[in-house]
């Protein structure tokens, strides 16, 4: 078994989705048996409850929806004609869920907006904080505390010793890795990947600009254990673009 990992996307209006027709690309050279997309797909920026009124001014559900669409088109456009597909997973992340809440606290709006405008033809789809497994893996947006539903902090070697499954997570920034050997023989392993996208997230600040991004490949998964390939947006703009990523962002402008 070999795993595409495609952690948070967070696609919205006016930002560049080129990374998309690269990860299409890494599925064809890369030939996984699966892939799985963390979540955040769609960002929805319009429906964000840390945003102030005159950050969100302007912005609509509507578009946020197209954009994301956009670029789960492009993703799919550049695997045309390609033969033995993996299987494809998606999980929904707390991004996609502002959705369901916004639609919740307006019910005048059942009907008309739910996720089943999100273009995700072609996945297995996993609900919100729910979890699955492949070879002994498990996988979800993020693991979280019982009884409070809020995301474990602390770094992925305690989120492992609570979890106390191999887990793979999405929605932290940037890339956090562990390991532990049990006395049974049994190796379990962390995976936190929380980005793979071009723009550069404001509330970040100036420090944490070169957070990782990229895509993961988890090789000759056995039982919760694996072999481990990253590979950064920089990588993969140099596979596909034969450019640096700078050059490369600077001509797209």
């Amino acid at each position: 078994m070999r795993i595409l990992v495609i952690p948070d996307t967070q696609i919205k209006p006016n930002v560049p989705i080129d990374h998309m027709r690269w990860a299409a690309k890494a599925v064809k050279d890369y030939k996984p048996t699966h892939v799985v997309h963390l979540g955040d797909h769609w960002d929805f920026p319009s429906l964000s409850s840390y945003a102030s009124r005159k950050e969100v001014e302007g912005k609509r559900v509507i578009q946020d929806i197209a954009a994301g669409n956009q670029a789960m088109k492009l993703f799919w456009d550049t695997l045309k004609r390609q033969k033995d597909l993996p299987e494809f997973h998606y999980i929904f992340g707390n991004h996609e869920e502002r959705l369901v809440r916004y639609v919740n606290d307006n019910p005048v709006l059942e009907n008309l907006l739910d996720l089943n405008q999100l273009n995700l033809d072609g996945w297995i789809t996993h609900p919100f904080k729910e979890v699955f497994e492949l070879n002994n893996v498990w996988f979800t947006h993020f693991f979280y505390a019982p009884f409070t539903g809020r995301a474990y902090g602390g770094t992925a070697q305690n989120i492992l010793a609570r979890v106390g499954l191999s887990m793979c997570q999405g929605h932290r920034q940037g890339k956090e890795v562990s390991a532990r050997a049990l006395p049974n023989g049994q190796v379990q392993r962390a995976l936190i990947a929380g980005s793979y996208y071009l723009h550069t997230e404001e509330y970040l600040g100036p420090q944490a600009r070169e957070t990782w991004r990229g895509l993961v490949v988890l090789h000759d998964v056995q039982d919760g254990d694996y072999d481990m390939m990253e590979l950064s947006t920089k990588y993969l703009c140099r596979r596909y673009e034969k450019m640096e990523l700078d050059e490369f962002l600077e001509k797209e402008k």
